[in-house]
């Protein structure tokens, strides 16, 4: 599971009046997941979109999607993410009280479970439920908005990541978001990364398919 290396544009900063072509353009360009950015105006202070609208990308690609939940109780919207179409279910640590049973009720639903970790969190909070999580998110901005400037310690946990996976033989993915492009995507690919989410550096281009490809390029 971690040879390929997946690129996973944010539609966060794409252009809802015209989605279903923005979504093909990345498509063309080789992108792997689209990942959306589910934010309640509570746990991080902006607000985006829920449920209704991840049915309506479902229905205009085939790629999976990658369901960012910064939301207040996300225990209560997981199942209607799931039945909307979203193939991955990333909640907070920092918000889920009971992390076992959450991760447990995500992959009784069908969908693979992700943990994500703001900048202040320490990657140590994770190890008692590594072998749980499919995939492991390292916010490299504080959530809340997109085009936001890469937080350099974010290395660092990437890292310990990778050495908390190798020394439990354990599969989950190592994800980053916040702040990704051209400048650090191979270094952050090389430190262990596998999926890489990205939003400006391709939607906030005039060729959305051509940025996307070079990204993949980087990563491949």
């Amino acid at each position: 599971m971690k040879s390929k290396k997946i690129l996973a544009p944010s539609i966060l900063t794409a252009d809802f009046s015209n989605l279903a072509q923005q979504i093909r353009s990345v498509e063309l360009g080789g992108s792997d997941w689209i990942h959306c950015d589910i934010m309640d105006g509570k746990f991080v202070p902006n607000l985006t979109f829920g449920p209704v609208v991840v049915s309506s990308i479902r229905k205009i690609t085939k790629l999976p999607i990658d369901a960012h939940l910064m939301i207040k109780d996300p225990d209560s919207l997981i199942e209607k993410f799931v039945q909307a179409g979203a193939d991955w279910i990333t909640v907070h640590q920092e918000e889920v009280v009971h992390l076992d049973r959450t991760l447990n009720l995500i992959h009784s639903l069908g969908a693979k479970a992700g943990v994500a970790i703001n900048p202040s969190t320490p990657v140590a909070s994770l190890s008692e439920i590594i072998h749980l999580a499919d995939m492991i998110l390292v916010m490299s901005v504080n959530p809340g908005f997109g085009g936001q400037k890469f937080i350099e310690y974010s290395y660092r946990k990437i890292e310990q990541l990778d050495k908390l996976r190798k020394e439990n033989s354990a599969d989950f993915l190592i994800q980053v978001d916040g702040g990704v492009g051209a400048g650090n995507i191979k270094k952050l690919c090389d430190t262990g990364c596998d999926v890489f989410v990205v939003g400006n550096a391709i939607f906030g281009k005039d060729n959305i398919t051509a940025s996307a490809v070079e990204l993949k390029n980087l990563i491949s």
